[in-house]
C-alpha cells in the first residue's frame, strides 16, 4: 500500500473553502473545530439533529453517487443519501488542533451507480491507526438488523499536528494479480459522512481506570495518545438519547439497554422523582453524560429475597484480543434512598469482581447527584468475537437496608493495540438464516432493517 503521503487527498485549502460555505449557513456546523462533511453531496445540508453538513469540496477524488434505494428506517437522508466511491486508496486530510477528538463515520450499504453494496470491502486508516480492516458495511449491517452503521472512534492529535489524515483503501481480491476482470470487478471503498469533533482533553483518560482483577483496585494509567473505538454507550432503564439531545455540543448517541440483559430477569427501570433535580459536581462535567442519562435508571427490583438469587446482567459482543475500558456511570434519583448504607452492591465483569460495597449515595454524597466508575478488562485472545458480562449483585456484608443494585448509563470503548497499531476487529458473523440473504444485498440494499447504531457487535 503506499504511504499516507503519496496518497491522493483532500487539501487543506479546499476544505477550508468548503467548511466557510457551511460557516455562513449556520455556524454550529463548525463551532468548536467540529468538522461534518456530507460525502458526495453538492449542496450543505441539514440533518434530522440539526446539524449542517458541509459539500464534498470539488477537488475530492474518487466518484460522488447517490444511493439506489433510501431505506424508510434511516434517521435522515443526510449524510446516507449520498457516498462518496473510491476505486482506490485515497486521503482527506482535515485542518484539527491538537487535542482529543471523535471521528465518526457513517455508512449506507447501497448500490452506488455500477457497484452493487457487496462489493464494498475495505480499511480505514487515522492518525496512524488501523481503525477498519476489511469492513464489510452489508455483512455488518445485515449481522446488527440495521438499515445504516456508525463507526466512533476517539482520537488524539499530537502537539505540532495541524491536520487529521483519514485514508480509506480498498481490500484487495485474492486473484486481483491475475489481471482478470474489470475494474468494476474490484472491492471498492465509500463512506457518506464523516464527522470530527474536538472534546474535552479529560473526558476518557482523566481518571485511571481499575483493572478488574478479582477485588484488588489497581489503577491502570491509559497513555494519553490511546486511540479507543466506542463499542457502546447505554442509556440504562432510559430511552435511546439522540446525538441533537446529548451533552456538551458532542452529539453521541445514547442506545436503550434491554436488548442485551441476559434472561428474563430485567429488573426494574424509573425515572427520577418529580422533586429531584440533577446536579452535576465539579468532578462530573455536563459533558460526561446527558442529563437524561442521569435521570433514569434500572434497579433489580423491590424483593430483597428475588434479589438475592439473581444477577442483574448484560452480555456484550466484542472483538476478542483487545482491552476495553467500561464506563459505569451512577446516580440515586429516587426517595427513600437518601442516606449511605441504604443500597451497596457488588460489580462483576467477566464473572470478576470490579467493586464491591458500591455505594452511590457515600460516593456521590447525596440524591441526585452524579458519579461515574472506570474499569479495565481483558479479553482472552483470539481473532473473533467474545461475550463481555456485567452484573450487579447485592452486598449484604454491611447490612444495607434494601438489597438491591443501580445503574444508569453504561459505555465500552476498545483501546488500540500497541503491536499491530489497531483498532481494527472481524465483521460481526451472520446469522444462519441471513447467509442466503447476504447474498442479495447487491439486489436489495434495504434488505436490514431497524435505525443506525454507533457501536460494534
Amino acid at each position: 500500500m503506499a504511504s499516507a503521503a503519496s496518497l491522493p487527498r483532500l487539501t487543506l485549502l479546499a476544505l477550508a473553502v468548503s467548511l466557510a460555505v457551511a460557516a455562513s449557513a449556520d455556524e454550529n456546523s463548525t463551532v468548536g473545530g467540529q468538522i461534518r462533511v456530507n460525502c458526495g453531496a453538492s449542496a450543505s445540508a441539514t440533518d434530522a439533529d440539526g446539524r449542517t453538513w458541509d459539500r464534498d469540496a470539488p477537488s475530492v477524488g474518487g466518484v460522488a453517487a447517490g444511493a439506489s434505494y433510501e431505506d424508510p428506517s434511516l434517521p435522515s437522508a443526510v449524510p446516507y443519501a449520498t457516498a462518496r466511491v473510491f476505486g482506490s486508496s485515497y486521503t482527506y486530510s482535515f485542518p484539527v488542533r491538537p487535542g482529543r477528538m471523535f471521528l465518526r463515520l457513517f455508512f449506507y450499504p447501497a448500490a452506488y451507480g455500477a457497484r452493487g453494496a457487496g462489493g464494498a470491502l475495505f480499511g480505514v486508516t487515522a492518525g496512524g491507526v488501523a481503525l477498519l480492516r476489511d469492513f464489510n458495511v452489508s455483512q455488518t449491517a445485515l449481522a446488527l438488523n440495521v438499515a445504516c452503521i456508525v463507526r466512533e472512534f476517539s482520537l488524539n492529535v499530537s502537539a505540532g499536528t495541524s491536520s487529521l489524515d483519514v485514508t480509506f483503501a480498498p481490500s484487495s481480491r485474492p486473484n486481483a494479480s491475475s489481471g482478470a476482470g474489470s475494474p468494476d470487478d474490484d472491492y471498492y471503498a465509500f463512506v457518506n459522512g464523516i464527522e470530527v469533533v474536538p472534546v474535552p482533553a479529560d473526558l476518557v483518560t482523566k481518571h485511571a481506570p481499575t483493572f478488574a482483577n478479582g477485588g484488588r483496585p489497581v489503577p491502570m494509567p491509559i497513555r494519553a495518545d490511546t486511540a479507543f473505538q466506542t463499542m457502546y454507550r447505554l442509556n440504562v432503564g432510559g430511552t435511546a438519547v439522540s446525538p441533537g439531545n446529548d451533552s456538551g455540543l458532542l452529539y453521541r448517541s445514547w442506545d436503550e439497554d434491554s436488548a442485551y440483559i441476559y434472561g428474563a430477569a430485567f429488573g426494574v427501570s424509573y425515572p427520577k422523582d418529580g422533586n429531584v433535580t440533577i446536579q452535576y459536581p465539579p468532578s462530573v462535567p455536563p459533558s460526561v453524560a446527558p442529563e437524561s442519562v442521569y435521570a433514569s435508571a434500572r434497579s433489580m427490583g423491590p424483593s430483597a429475597q428475588v434479589n438475592l438469587n439473581y444477577n442483574l446482567t448484560w452480555i456484550l459482543p466484542v472483538d476478542a484480543g483487545f482491552y476495553y475500558v467500561l464506563r459505569f456511570h451512577f446516580c440515586e434519583i429516587q426517595y427513600p434512598i437518601t442516606k449511605p448504607n441504604q443500597r451497596a452492591f457488588y460489580i462483576y465483569i467477566n464473572n470478576q469482581t470490579a467493586r464491591e460495597g458500591m455505594d452511590v449515595i457515600a460516593w456521590s454524597g447525596g440524591i441526585g447527584r452524579p458519579v461515574y466508575a472506570d474499569y479495565l478488562v481483558v479479553t482472552a485472545p483470539g481473532d473473533g468475537q467474545t461475550d463481555l458480562w456485567v452484573a450487579l449483585y447485592p452486598d449484604v456484608k454491611t447490612s444495607p437496608k434494601y438489597y438491591d443494585a443501580i445503574l444508569n448509563g453504561l459505555e465500552v470503548f476498545k483501546l488500540q493495540r500497541y503491536d499491530t497499531n489497531s483498532l481494527a476487529g472481524p465483521n460481526p458473523p451472520l446469522p444462519e438464516n441471513a447467509a442466503a440473504a447476504d447474498g442479495m444485498l447487491n439486489l436489495n440494499p434495504s434488505i436490514s432493517s431497524g435505525s443506525c447504531r454507533d457501536r460494534s457487535e
